[in-house]
């Protein structure tokens, strides 16, 4: 980033209050809501085109309200990035929620996760280089390998099922389309510096516009797609988080910190939704949400 950007970067920061303290909490909504929306969405009910679709008109319900109330500038370049970035987020929820029809909640979670993290990390460590000290590499890396090995020990199989194997390659070539979605959708934002009160609206624009090129073949508008608004809004709430946390902790933390929430949608699929219910299971569950909670906290103090 320029020298003229960086100081501006501060100026803002030091006017409004913001801290990288005020980043983490941010994250941390960011967190909560998306962590629930996977396992919400199933409740919910509907295929993954309405799923989408719902998600995506609920965002872009949330996206108005805000424009109306904070109004932000948006020049051209804000509305094309954020048009594209909404693009790519289209891509990568559409597959996450196919991806469940293979892995299920409890194990679509975690290797999401994991496999965005890889993603996004390299981005925010190699070309935003957002860990400039020894201390904070080793830290990063230390809170990344236990968000990791969290996600590895959440999604382990169970049983001796023969279709096991051929849903799992299935789920995770689904999921690697859905990763390139995401990080594509989060990086834009941060390779361009644009503010998240203006990034909101363009790019909930470009999520619906993508849902329904993408969903169109298969006419999701149905009843499971009114509901999944609710989705909608939920994942709104935690977009917000994120974009607003970027710029305070950068993409490397606020990613990493917006994604331990699959604590949340792992126990609601184990739990609430039937799925693996064994002793083990649990025991393993319940120490990989230990995992993805200290490499959580220990992202926080990449930025102290």
């Amino acid at each position: 980033m320029p020298q003229s950007k960086k100081v501006f970067t501060v100026y803002i920061k030091s006017k409004m209050g913001y801290t990288p303290m005020t980043g983490i909490l941010l994250a941390l909504v960011a967190a909560v809501s998306w962590g629930s929306i996977v396992f919400v969405s199933n409740k919910l009910g509907g295929d993954e085109d309405s799923q989408t679709l719902g998600t995506t008109l609920g965002a872009l319900f949330f996206a108005i309200v805000v424009y109306l109330f904070k109004k932000p500038d948006m020049p051209n370049v804000v509305w094309a990035v954020g048009f594209i970035s909404g693009l790519f987020w289209s891509v990568g929820q559409k597959n996450q929620f196919g991806a469940v029809r293979y892995l299920g909640v409890a194990k679509t979670g975690p290797m999401s996760t994991g496999l965005q993290l890889i993603g996004t990390t390299f981005f925010g460590v190699f070309i935003f280089k957002e860990w400039q000290t020894t201390m904070s590499i080793i830290i990063g890396i230390s809170s990344l390998v236990c968000i990791i090995v969290g996600a590895v020990l959440t999604s382990l199989n169970q049983g001796d099922d023969k279709d096991q194997g051929k849903s799992l390659k299935k789920g995770l070539l689904v999921l690697l389309l859905s990763t390139a979605g995401f990080v594509g959708y989060v990086v834009l934002i941060r390779w361009f510096h644009i503010d998240g009160w203006a990034a909101i609206l363009p790019q909930a624009i470009g999520m619906v516009t993508g849902a329904f090129l993408i969903t169109l073949r298969h006419r999701p508008y149905n009843k499971y797609a009114v509901r999944n608004m609710l989705t909608g809004l939920i994942w709104s709430t935690g977009n917000l988080g994120l974009l607003l946390a970027l710029p305070l902790v950068g993409v490397a933390t606020s990613f990493s910190l917006s994604q331990t929430g699959i604590v949340i949608s792992t126990i609601g699929g184990l739990f609430f939704l039937n799925e693996r219910k064994s002793k083990k299971q649990v025991i393993m569950v319940l120490l990989g949400c230990l995992f993805i909670i200290a490499g959580g906290v220990l992202l926080g103090y990449t930025k102290r």
